[in-house]
């Protein structure tokens, strides 16, 4: 608690989503979610909680669109309608896949650089079949030009260590011959919990 209570006080809110989920910290998120100001705030935390809980509820109700989004926004969307079309059956997966993308789309149209948006883009990209456009390569780049944009971004909620642990997990879905070595020096930085266990026994 104490921990928590000093992330809230020194991080931004969208920097302390990151933080505490890096830490696995639900509780934190929960009461986070709870209090969330405005939408994007609200976005942020169901974005962080559910990889940490796999609570499906939380998913309940997500809206198709957005009135008056911002590139942030539309990419939280898309990422959480992602989430839910890994859950679904085969012909809502497609239906809620093609709807992630039309909000991927466009969060793009407004800010191709948000780094929400080149975040969930790398991950559908990595995650989808090459049938249904998956494409790792793409994937790279899109994470590559996260940790490239990050520090024009002030309040991104995404740490450059993350960014970092995806491009390794790209290099290491491709095999390339370096992934070994990236894996090792991010090892070397003591990363937070989530992390040190996504670089041990990945997906």
């Amino acid at each position: 608690m104490i921990i928590a209570l000093l992330l809230a006080t020194t991080l931004s809110f969208a920097d302390s989503t990151a933080a505490h989920y890096a830490t696995r910290n639900v509780n934190a998120l929960e009461e986070m979610l709870e209090r969330a100001p405005d939408r994007e705030a609200r976005l942020l935390c169901l974005y962080r909680l559910f990889p940490l809980t796999d609570n499906e509820t939380l998913l309940d109700n997500l809206p198709e669109e957005l009135a008056n989004p911002t590139a942030r926004e539309l990419s939280l969307l898309a990422g959480l309608w992602g989430y839910r079309a890994a859950k679904a059956p085969l012909l809502l997966t497609i239906r809620y896949g093609g709807r992630s993308d039309r909000l991927l789309d466009r969060a793009r149209r407004l800010d191709p650089q948000e780094p929400f948006l080149l975040l969930v883009d790398g991950q559908s990209l990595l995650f989808r079949p090459g049938f249904a456009g998956g494409d790792r390569r793409a994937a790279l780049r899109a994470f590559e030009r996260l940790k490239h944009v990050l520090p024009a971004y002030a309040d991104a909620g995404i740490s450059a260590l993350e960014a970092e642990v995806w491009i390794w997990y790209a290099l290491e879905k491709m095999g390339v011959d370096e992934a070994p070595a990236l894996r090792k020096q991010l090892l070397a930085r003591n990363p937070p919990a989530l992390y040190r266990d996504f670089l041990q026994d990945p997906l």
